[in-house]
């Protein structure tokens, strides 16, 4: 007899706030404390980081596989393949290198800031369970950068999957990152790793604007203006993700950063996947709780692609509503809410925007809206016009036309 959702999703174990899956025993409760999304933090956001800069993170990690994976290489070793792939035939969609730094000299300046190589420490800016990120100076260019911290033994001893390490994530995301260039997406510029130290660092472009929810907490939302462009920075770069086969894996108001101009880039690849072709199929449990698509709560495969675009649509309903379309209170009670209670939407709401809703949040995923019709929705295209095409460097170099392509890997 098959087990009821309660059960299945009971043995899944619970998804990281920050991208990184593990298994914990849910609490038995969640007491809402004010309103919905204080308890939505509160529930999502409790994992992080001692302050102590470089210290690993002692939290509880083990073992999260759920299933047996039918293709016998490991995902890291998928990524690799298909990286190589790209560097052979020339698909890597980046006019400028990410730089590979193989020497780590960790000292301090005149004022008693730490620093790294030419990097000197301002502040720590957020924390994951794997690493933290720190926001540092250069002192070549002037300009700021948000470093990833790791501690490579520690990662290595850290169990995610039957087959896989916290080091298998971490390089994952370094080589997914290495292909990626996007105005809607976060840079990765420096990669520091010194085999003779136990530090791996990732350089990324520092966006120096808030997170897109901050203080947006019920009632008011964000505005459907704002909304609007938020969504519609997220749908590029999401696009641009899908057409070059990687698919996200987390996509939330938090991992979605705005810049001081207003433009919103999509950040943390910590548990993004690369697969070659149209096959999206995945079976490892994506992301964050919440966002969670209806198909993947119930611990069988889904495909990537329309379990981010379901995370965008409980994003969009974030922006506009300032809280959560489906949270229970529990991890078991809020994975019910999503498979079988229906959406609800405000009455006095735009229709245009209600019909968008609905068809980002539709359960069925093959009858969910493909990102290419959200962004010809009426709602999104708005007084704006429709999104802007960006031809990336892998389609310029190639001289290809935006959707063409029949080699191993679909641009």
């Amino acid at each position: 007899m098959r087990k009821n959702l309660i059960e299945e999703v009971g043995e899944m174990g619970c998804c990281g706030c920050f991208g990184f899956s593990f298994a914990r025993k849910p609490r038995k409760a969640m007491r809402s404390r004010g309103m919905g999304n204080h308890a939505a933090e509160e529930f999502l956001l409790d994992h992080d980081l001692e302050d102590e800069d470089d210290g690993p993170f002692n939290g509880d990690m083990s073992d999260t596989g759920n299933g047996d994976d039918s293709d016998s290489r490991s995902p890291k070793n998928r990524s690799e393949e298909i990286f190589m792939y790209r560097m052979q035939h020339g698909l890597i969609c980046r006019e400028f290198p990410v730089k590979e730094t193989h020497s780590l000299l960790r000292s301090e300046d005149v004022n008693g800031n730490k620093t790294i190589n030419e990097y000197v420490r301002e502040r720590k800016i957020g924390a994951g369970s794997y690493g933290k990120v720190v926001l540092y100076r250069s002192r070549i260019d002037g300009k700021h950068y948000a470093i990833k911290a790791f501690h490579k033994s520690h990662l290595l001893k850290l169990r995610v999957a039957p087959s896989e390490t916290a080091m298998t994530d971490v390089l994952r995301e370094v080589l997914i990152m290495k292909v990626l260039s996007h105005p809607n997406i976060v840079n990765l510029v420096e990669v520091i790793d010194d085999p003779t130290t136990d530090h791996f660092y990732m350089v990324l472009e520092y966006v120096e604007g808030k997170w897109v929810c901050e203080g947006a907490g019920p009632p008011g939302g964000l505005g459907e203006n704002t909304a609007r462009k938020y969504l519609r920075d997220a749908v590029s770069g999401l696009m641009y993700l899908h057409a070059h086969n990687v698919v996200h894996g987390d996509i939330k108001p938090d991992n979605l950063l705005v810049t001081g101009s207003g433009t919103v880039k999509i950040g943390d690849f910590s548990v993004s996947q690369i697969f070659e072709g149209d096959n999206d199929e995945l079976r490892r449990s994506p992301g964050t709780p919440v966002f969670t698509a209806p198909e993947c709560c119930l611990g069988v495969t889904y495909h990537g692609k329309a379990a981010d675009t379901w995370a965008l649509g409980v994003t969009l309903y974030c922006f506009v509503l300032g809280k959560y379309p489906f949270l229970g209170e529990t991890l078991q009670d809020t994975y019910d809410k999503i498979v079988n209670n229906p959406l609800l939407l405000p009455d006095e709401m735009n229709p245009l925007l209600k019909d968008l809703l609905e068809g980002l949040l539709c359960k069925d995923p093959r009858q969910r809206m493909t990102l290419e019709s959200v962004a010809q929705h009426a709602w999104v295209v708005g007084e704006g016009g429709p999104i802007p095409q960006y031809l990336c460097w892998c389609k310029r170099q190639r001289g290809v036309s935006e959707g063409s392509g029949t080699d191993m890997l679909t641009q």
